[in-house]
């Protein structure tokens, strides 16, 4: 059973999420990074892109997007709940970015994961 309340979203990040699947032409998925390549930043990739398996944990969705957060990681961090969320400049990685030159970043109370530089 998925918790719901594990992820909800800004008005900003779901208007971002409608504008990159209209750019990219299908349904987009999150993936919670651990922090190796990319940071610790939510990646975003056009549905199944990405290949989740059996240590993949779905927290649930925002407008039909999956996120999932990889389940050693979710323990590590206490299984926290997420607020996804945009900031200014390029994604990192692999990820899709935001039309408006920005990216994803995903924020929590356990934990502030986002690329904001001190």
């Amino acid at each position: 059973m998925i918790d719901e309340l594990r992820i909800q979203a800004t008005p900003a990040a779901r208007a971002a999420l409608t504008a990159v699947r209209a750019r990219e032409g299908g349904q987009v998925m999150l993936v919670q990074s651990g922090g190796c390549c990319a940071g610790s930043v939510p990646m975003c990739f056009l549905d199944g892109e990405y290949l989740t398996g059996d240590g993949d944990v779905l927290l649930g969705d925002v407008d039909g997007a999956p996120f999932y957060i990889e389940a050693t990681l979710d323990r590590a961090l206490g299984h926290p709940s997420f607020v996804l969320d945009i900031a200014p400049g390029g994604p990192e990685g692999f990820s899709l970015g935001t039309i408006e030159g920005g990216h994803f970043v995903s924020r929590s109370e356990a934990c502030l994961i986002s690329d904001e530089t001190p």
